[in-house]
Parts: C-alpha cells; sequence; structure tokens
C-alpha cells in the first residue's frame, strides 16, 4: 500500500462531506446520503488505487454505486479492500445534530470482514483499555477494566450508546454503575473513535449497531491502537445463511480485531460533515468550503488531523481531474 494514498482518500471524504452538507437541518435524508455517495464516487476514480468495494450502500441491485463488488480508483496502484459510508448519520444531517462523519477504510486485498448488514453487538475502547474488556464480561466487570486502566474512578466514566429501545435494559445497567452516559441518536463510529481521544471524553461504547459501521470503526482503532470487538445478532434465518455465505460459520463468537481487519496495515479517512467532539463540520463562506479531517494508518502509527480550504468556484464538481 502506498504511503501517498492516505491523502489522496482524504480527497475523497472531503468531497462527500462537502457536498452532503448544503443538506444540514433540511430535513432529507435522502438528499443529503445521495449528494455525498455521488461526491464521493467521482473523486474514486482519481485515486490510484485498485480498489473493490467490500462494504458500501448496498447489493448491486440495491444501490446505482458504491455497491458491494464495484471496482473503484483509476486502476493503477494496490488490490486494496474499500469499505464506505459515505454519510455516516444521513439522520443526523437531516436533523443539524452532532457527529456525522464521510467515511473511508481500506487495507490490502482480502484483509477486511465483508459484514453482513445487520446488526452487531459492540465493544470499544482507547489503546489503555486493550485487552481488559470482553462482550462475554457484565457491564459492572467492563466498566471497572476501563477504570482501573485509565485511572478513574467508575462514575467519571462516559459510556457512548445509541438511544433505542432495545438499548434500554443496557441503558439501566450502566445507569446502576454509577458511569455517566452519552446518549446518541445515530453515529457510533464517531463514538467508537472518539474512545482513543482523550480530549472528547468517552470512554467506552457499548451496544448495537450496525456490522459494516463496526468494521469501519474498528479499522480506525487498529490504526489509533484501540480495540473493537464484535458479536452478530442476526434476526433470523436468512440473516444467518448471509453470515455463512460471508465465511462466518459461528454466528455467535466474537469477532476480535484480527477477525475485522486483517493484516498490519489499513488507511481510515474521514471529514466532519456537521459539528462533533473530534472534527469540525463543514462551513460555507461564499465560493470557499472549510473542512476538517482526520486519516491515520496502522503500519505508521501516524495521526494527521486536515484542515481543507476549498475553492468551489474553481472546483464546482468537487473534483478536477
Amino acid at each position: 500500500m502506498e504511503r501517498s494514498l492516505s491523502m489522496e482518500l482524504v480527497r475523497v471524504t472531503e468531497a462527500a462531506a462537502l457536498a452532503s452538507a448544503r443538506w444540514m437541518g433540511r430535513g432529507n435524508k435522502d438528499a443529503a446520503d445521495d449528494a455525498a455517495t455521488q461526491a464521493m464516487r467521482d473523486v474514486f476514480d482519481t485515486i490510484p488505487m485498485k480498489g473493490t468495494v467490500v462494504i458500501g450502500e448496498g447489493e448491486m441491485d440495491e444501490a446505482p454505486m458504491l455497491y458491494i463488488g464495484e471496482k473503484v480508483g483509476n486502476g493503477y496502484g494496490s488490490r486494496l479492500d474499500v469499505a464506505v459510508d459515505p454519510l455516516e448519520g444521513t439522520n443526523i444531517v437531516a436533523c443539524g445534530e452532532w457527529n456525522a462523519l464521510a467515511v473511508l477504510a481500506v487495507a490490502d486485498n482480502g484483509n477486511l470482514l465483508h459484514a453482513p448488514d445487520m446488526y452487531m453487538d459492540k465493544i470499544a475502547v482507547g489503546p489503555e483499555s486493550v485487552g481488559k474488556v470482553s462482550l462475554d464480561y457484565t457491564v459492572l466487570e467492563n466498566l471497572q477494566a476501563v477504570a482501573a486502566a485509565k485511572k478513574k474512578n467508575i462514575e467519571d466514566l462516559v459510556v457512548a450508546i445509541l438511544k433505542r429501545e432495545r438499548h434500554e435494559s443496557l441503558i439501566q445497567e450502566i445507569r446502576d454503575t454509577g458511569a455517566r452516559i452519552k446518549l446518541m441518536q445515530d453515529g457510533d463510529v464517531a463514538a467508537a473513535i472518539n474512545t482513543a481521544f482523550e480530549d472528547t471524553g468517552v470512554d467506552i461504547l457499548l451496544g448495537s449497531g450496525g456490522a459494516p459501521e463496526g468494521v469501519l470503526a474498528a479499522v480506525a482503532l487498529k490504526c489509533l491502537g484501540g480495540e473493537l470487538q464484535g458479536r452478530l445478532l442476526p434476526q433470523d434465518e436468512e440473516e444467518i445463511a448471509r453470515c455463512k455465505k460471508m465465511g462466518i460459520e459461528d454466528v455467535n463468537r466474537i469477532l476480535m480485531m484480527d477477525d475485522l481487519v486483517k493484516g498490519d496495515d489499513c488507511i481510515f479517512a474521514a471529514t466532519g460533515v456537521t459539528d462533533g467532539e473530534l472534527l469540525k463540520g463543514v462551513r460555507y463562506k461564499g465560493d470557499v468550503g472549510f473542512t476538517q479531517s482526520v486519516v491515520m494508518r496502522a503500519k505508521s502509527g501516524t495521526v494527521r488531523f486536515v484542515d481543507g480550504k476549498h475553492s468551489l468556484k474553481k472546483k464546482p464538481d468537487l473534483v478536477i481531474r
């Protein structure tokens, strides 16, 4: 994987963010998602890589572009697995809320889990807590472990969890420990990443969310030295069959980092669409757009924050070929 690819991939997420942020607060999540997807797809054509989408907008017959199996890149360079979420948080953008991101991840060919589109039970932590938590532990045991690792009291911890009816009992368990909670309407990729940055104030992510988003977050945490564990939650026989078709025979086992993203190299890039704890959202001023992105690579351990200033007059389609 070429070192220069990191900055090239930021161009992809920047374009998706600039396109979708125009729809912030306008109540049309589909238009925001379509704008992000189109922009991301257009810029991918300029990137020096031979990529195959393994996590995308859906199956070929469901998505017009960035579908699973689609080839992306200009046909030169390394063969790579590509995972994308052009707009992580469509509802967030529609409502003008926090932590919407344009996200992508790449790894060498065959190294990303082809996660089926279903729920996954997750636990995510930053570097201090790696190896100290487990989906098999109780909530109290996990929070005690994180508190000890971070030299905090349990009452000082912040647990990020999606605000869902299915999480009511889990939320009560967390409250019973005395820990604090940050409820999210959407966007658990951002929350998982936040566990690895002290300034965000998030110590651990718990609860279930999308399995594809779990793989994206795992790539980010691999670059950051953190950890994500997942357990697939198929709802019926059809979903169980889909798991097995993708090579996951035991759907009840815990998927560790090396199951989600193999090898020692991967790249993750994200650009803020709306403001969040880690990244600022897109700003516009006349014919200029301002973005903030993060890009990281596991092999080198490098994490870069990139502030972009974009001339929308010179680059109206968000790409120069």
